[in-house]
């Protein structure tokens, strides 16, 4: 009988100790892991029982997914010129039109959607709803209103990562969005213009599509005509930043609205396939199709504001030009109307490494056919420096493949000819800027000039209304064509003052104010 029950209490013993640390792993596991790990362990305990067969009923999707979309409320400081800053509306107005808001002060609250997408309160949303937001406030589905941390910000995606101090939260469940399919049925879910929870229903009409609207002042990798016969006849590789912006958008006509951005695009299983971002419309509210950023590019940049604070991207080093079956710019020696054409190889890149050459044409990545510059940049999007991705490339008529190494910023150009740059310019004028490209050139009639690509809150360009996206052609009476003309030129003026000058879509400007 002692035997038994002696046998008994260490059988009891060992199974508090596997429980106990059952508990710890799975404790260690809500809180350290990534989001796809924390996805994982929340659904392998909370299965979501969404069904999609039959006919078009949407009932049990919205019902799954409405209480992890909350309502995200921001606040501004006050602006004492007369620009714009960032709000939840601007991103769709500057690109759509804007409904008459450009002459308006920045407002001192505005509002969005985010997606929580873990129990312990990870928010995704867009990065245009929380920028430059002085405080973020996070309205969840029971009411309740809770400040957030901003994470982790990545304008080249439009993505931001916030945190609310808040558990046991509904979670939305990460889909598949390479899985998407063009005739799909779509749910958007968010809070467009200050309303309570609104779900609408629609389509997939696009996939991969890129309308321009992140990082237009950035002039990337892809190259204009007429930069590119520029290149050809001399030789010199057009002086701009390389691009790091990523826009390959689901493309839906389910009714999105100002409000809806940063809320979630599901399909009709419940699962999230993208993060509303903006609009077609020319009054600045739903009048045709709205674009998402898919959410297997959006893993991608959580993950790294969750191990790294910042996002850890890789590039190819390759300048390219889509290929169509309009005429090609002189230079370009092929018939394809397809695939990506290589017009410039960066020396010390990763596809110098591995082979590539100028005049290839790239036709697969992983050994998907590419088409379009966004089906190349949203899935190298997902990678990491280090990373190795295949490419198919033409060349000579023939198809070879290269497997191309990842390299970080500094591979091109990115740390080691901007970074110093920006750092003076940020302490005197309190803006970031880029060289103008030959469209916006010849747009205004000009012969040179820098744009400017970032407006600091609260420094001199922020407190004259000098806004992101004017053209500034003369500093101190110097003309100015680069990011070193401007340091160059900042020695001061008379009296401490320094005087700018350039054009907008307003028509020219000048300004003259004291420097910080």
């Amino acid at each position: 009988m002692k035997k038994i029950l002696g046998i008994t209490v260490l059988a009891a013993f060992i199974g508090g100790a596997a429980a106990i640390g059952g508990y710890k792993l799975f404790e260690r596991n809500q809180t350290g892991s990534t989001i796809s790990e924390k996805q994982n362990l929340y659904f392998a305990n909370n299965p979501l029982k969404v069904s999609s067969a039959g006919t078009a009923d949407f009932t049990q999707a919205a019902a799954a997914v409405a209480p992890g979309v909350v309502h995200i409320k921001t606040t501004y400081a006050a602006q004492s010129g007369g620009g714009r800053g960032s709000s939840p509306f601007d991103m769709m107005e500057d690109f759509f039109g804007g409904g008459g808001r450009q002459m308006q002060r920045q407002p001192r609250a505005a509002s969005g959607s985010g997606v929580i997408i873990s129990q312990d309160g990870y928010i995704v949303t867009n990065n245009h709803v929380v920028e430059n937001a002085e405080k973020v406030e996070v309205v969840l589905t029971d009411r309740r209103k809770v400040e957030a941390k901003v994470i982790g910000r990545d304008p080249n995606t439009d993505l931001a990562l916030i945190k609310v101090n808040a558990n046991n939260l509904p979670v939305v469940k990460m889909g598949n969005s390479d899985n998407v399919q063009v005739g799909e049925w779509v749910l958007a879910v968010g809070f467009p213009l200050d309303l309570n929870t609104t779900v609408t229903a629609g389509i997939v009409s696009a996939k991969n599509r890129s309308i321009g609207i992140i990082g237009r002042e950035q002039q990337g990798n892809e190259i204009t005509e007429e930069e590119y016969r520029e290149y050809q006849r001399t030789g010199k590789r057009p002086d701009r930043p390389a691009n790091t912006s990523i826009e390959s958008f689901i493309q839906t006509d389910a009714a999105i609205n100002p409000g809806n951005s940063g809320g979630a695009l599901v399909n009709a299983n419940g699962e999230l396939v993208g993060i509303n971002s903006a609009i077609a419309s020319q009054s600045g509210y739903n009048q045709g199709y709205g674009f998402a950023i898919p959410v297997n590019l959006a893993r991608k940049i959580v993950d790294d504001f969750m191990k790294y604070g910042s996002v850890k991207r890789g590039y190819i080093g390759v300048n390219f030009v889509p290929l169509s079956g309009d005429e090609k710019p002189e230079g370009i020696k092929t018939n394809e109307i397809s695939g990506l054409y290589v017009s410039d190889v960066v020396a010390g890149g990763g596809a110098a490494a591995a082979g590539i050459k100028s005049g290839d044409v790239i036709k697969k990545v992983d050994g998907v056919v590419i088409n379009d510059s966004p089906d190349l940049q949203e899935r190298v999007g997902r990678l990491n420096p280090g990373d190795k991705v295949k490419l198919t490339v033409l060349r000579d008529g023939s198809l070879k493949d290269y497997t191309v190494t990842l390299k970080g910023e500094a591979s091109v150009g990115l740390t080691a000819n901007n970074t110093a740059g920006k750092a003076a310019e940020v302490s005197k004028l309190g803006a970031t800027f880029a060289p103008a490209s030959q469209a916006q050139k010849a747009k205004y009639g000009i012969s040179g000039g820098v744009v400017v690509t970032s407006v600091t809150t609260g420094k001199a360009f922020d407190n004259i209304g000098v806004e992101k996206g004017l053209i500034i052609t003369k500093v101190n009476g110097q003309p100015v064509n680069s990011v070193a003309d401007v340091q160059k030129a900042l020695p001061l003026g008379r009296n401490n003052m320094v005087s700018i000058s350039g054009v907008g879509e307003q028509g020219s400007y000048n300004y003259s104010f004291p420097a910080q």
